[in-house]
């Protein structure tokens, strides 16, 4: 990614909605994707929505094994005695006002709306915020809304792209403003998202997180069929996806690539996919250890192994959003249900950072309390110190008590 072209283009971008709101989001998403939302955001608690059963019972099913994992990510508070009469401690708050960017356009991703959700929910952020480009139509997912209403979203906003994201960062008339943005998409929505954390809005973000990217290591024992299912997988995303494939002398590449025609010619999706086949790349390696070698420099949104010994290659990963390991894993699963969270990083950001967690919608504040005792014992050193620093008045605030309790 040319981050330095797309930063010139998207940064006029957020200047304008900073500036104007609602109206300069409008006027982008009709230059952009052709229509003017009206009403600009949605309040999910006050619409209707109809889902087929079906679509219903895996999106509930879903819900919950995403938010048993998540449940069970809740770290105790901390409490330590240092020492004698002095305790520190650490306590976990959630992030008041979350912003969820929700891909789409070309597709719906409830399974996103889930991932990012669920998490807020359970963290109890006070205000969530979606935000995801309409269809063609100009219409709202039906299975977003349905999940917005499931996790207590305050508020929809019916716009994408680099506009809505600074409509979240900044807030406008109508929509909230948050302190912290969630969410993939394409490089102008990263850009835009890289650029707001370090602008006036105020504002965090969970990771770089782009176009999505699939690296599976396969040997001899990797069945074709498998391999090229999980490539399209993440191929069909978009144009902008790459996948590779990292196999072994053994492994039969041939029958892959095949497969790939194959299964390719019967996706609805097949332009995306082809689109992400041309620069994508296939690299044999002389080992399965060489192979996750690569893959740690790779350093991959999603890592399968579907190799013999997957479960030993696994503990060596060093740099990976998600793992997937073994024959009877598709990336698929975690995409959707299996209850780990998709929201990862790309572009090689999973050597720095890790996919979205609970821990992403809480922040920690540590607390201490210092008895007389505990100051006795520990005012010298820090009347050292902040001598040693040229800091007098530090110096002064334990100074002065020091003396009220020689007096006492």
């Amino acid at each position: 990614m040319d981050f330095t072209s797309v930063f010139k283009q998207v940064q006029p971008i957020l200047n304008d909605v900073q500036n104007n709101g609602d109206a300069a989001i409008r006027r982008y998403t009709k230059k952009f994707d052709g229509f003017d939302p009206d009403p600009l955001t949605i309040d999910p608690s006050s619409v209707s929505v109809k889902l087929d059963p079906k679509i219903k019972d895996a999106i509930d099913l879903a819900l919950s094994n995403i938010f048993k994992f998540h449940r069970e990510q809740f770290i105790a508070n901390l409490e330590v005695q240092t020492m004698k009469g002095v305790v520190c401690s650490r306590i976990a708050k959630p992030i008041e006002r979350v912003g969820l960017y929700i891909p789409g356009g070309t597709a719906p991703l409830p399974s996103t709306t889930m991932m990012l959700g669920v998490p807020a929910l359970v963290a109890g952020c006070k205000t969530i915020v979606i935000s995801t480009p309409p269809d063609s139509q100009g219409n709202l997912p039906e299975s977003v809304l349905y999940i917005a209403k499931k996790i207590g979203a305050k508020a929809v906003v019916n716009a994408g792209g680099a506009q809505a994201i600074a409509g979240m960062a900044f807030g406008t008339e109508s929509i909230p403003k948050v302190d912290k943005l969630f969410g993939p998409g394409n490089q102008y929505v990263t850009a835009a998202k890289m650029l707001l954390q370090n602008s006036e809005a105020m504002v965090s973000i969970d990771m770089p997180a782009g176009p999505s990217e699939v690296l599976i290591i396969a040997d001899e024992t990797a069945d074709p069929e498998f391999v090229a299912a999980d490539l399209l997988s993440q191929a069909e995303h978009g144009t902008d996806s790459q996948v590779v494939l990292v196999a072994t002398p053994e492994t039969d590449i041939d029958a892959i690539n095949l497969e790939i025609q194959k299964q390719l010619h019967q996706l609805p999706r097949k332009k995306f996919a082809e689109g992400a086949l041309l620069h994508s790349f296939t690299v044999i390696v002389d080992s399965t250890d060489q192979a996750m070698e690569f893959s740690n420099r790779y350093a991959p949104e999603h890592l399968i192994i579907n190799t013999k010994d997957a479960d030993r290659l696994a503990e060596k990963t060093e740099h990976a959003g998600s793992v997937f390991i073994g024959q009877w894993t598709p990336e698929s699963a975690g995409d959707y249900a299996s209850g780990t969270n998709h929201t990862l990083p790309t572009y090689g950001y999973a050597r720095m950072y890790s996919g979205v967690s609970l821990q992403s919608f809480q922040k920690f504040i540590t607390m201490q309390k210092i008895s007389k005792t505990g100051l006795r014992k520990l005012g010298p050193v820090v009347e050292t110190l902040a001598e040693i620093e040229g800091l007098q008045a530090h110096k002064n605030a334990v100074t002065l008590r020091l003396k009220k309790l020689k007096n006492q």
